[in-house]
């Protein structure tokens, strides 16, 4: 039983897949705290879909696709952010018009090229088999800013996800502040598109978060909590997707379906969050 466990460790492909799978776990877990705190679960997944259009061009024109993806996704991010704190507009309707733009744009430019220059299955659902060690080292150096801006910036970032009005007129540059969360949310969606998919990081950002936010009232021990989830549910889905052979993307958003489900029953009563610094 325990070969059979271990066997699959024995596999390059297989290590730096789990590596993959448990950093972007814990990435999309942390970041996924301001994303659902703030009440923008749908920008997780309307970005994945803009980077995808990113991801389209950038291999059709010839152009390395992280750089590209990640231009693309950067000017998306910030063009929600300008759009919705100047023209008074939802950030629910400018997620829906800008990131759905740039999907159709991808969509149309791989029916047109016939996807020359990418692969088109690997960018909706991920591709574990594509992982190599660069992809692992790329996880965990988005992993280390993103956790070095919370730090940096972590009071910036705390108050204005609680009260952004009182914020603003504190002194708070909320502006810059949903810019910089933005491009971080940018980053590690590309980051992550290689294990999951565009179609299924929204719901790595959103799941470790919500697990966490029923399971304590603490600001800061939901930051670790989430992280901490995000790793597991990377963790365990890796080793089942081998082990079931199935991709690793479902699976592993399986897995934190399956512990938000358990979580959601053993826990009755609601959480109030506390801003603990």
């Amino acid at each position: 039983m325990i070969d059979q466990l271990l066997a699959p460790f024995e596999f390059e492909f297989f290590r730096n897949g789990l590596a993959v799978a448990t950093l972007a776990g814990a990435l999309c877990g942390l970041v996924g705290v301001y994303v659902v705190l703030k009440g923008m679960s749908y920008i997780g997944h309307g970005l994945s879909h803009a980077i995808f259009g990113g991801f389209a061009a950038s291999a059709l024109l010839g152009v390395n696709v992280l750089v590209g993806a990640g231009a693309w996704g950067a000017a998306s991010a910030l063009l929600i952010s300008g759009v919705t704190r100047r023209r008074g507009i939802g950030a629910d309707a400018a997620i829906g018009v800008i990131t759905t733009a740039s999907f159709a744009l991808g969509l149309t430019l791989f029916a047109v090229f016939g996807g020359a220059g990418g692969s088109f299955d690997a960018a909706l659902f991920g591709s574990i088999l594509g992982v190599a060690r660069a992809d692992v080292v790329a996880v965990a150096g988005v992993l280390v800013v993103a956790v070095a801006v919370i730090v940096l910036r972590y009071r910036a970032l705390l108050f204005t996800t609680f009260d952004p009005e009182v914020a603003d007129v504190s002194g708070v540059r909320t502006g810059r502040i949903d810019a910089l969360l933005m491009l971080v949310l940018s980053a590690s969606i590309l980051a992550t598109m290689q294990v999951l998919g565009v179609t299924l990081i929204a719901a790595a950002l959103v799941i470790p978060a919500t697990v966490a936010r029923m399971l304590t009232n603490s600001f800061a021990r939901m930051l670790a909590g989430a992280t901490a989830i995000g790793s597991v549910c990377g963790f365990v889905g890796m080793n089942l997707s081998y082990h079931l052979d199935v991709q690793s993307g479902p699976t592993i958003v399986l897995v934190g379906a399956a512990l938000f489900a358990v979580v959601f029953v053993a826990t009755r009563r609601p959480v109030h969050l506390r801003a603990t610094l």
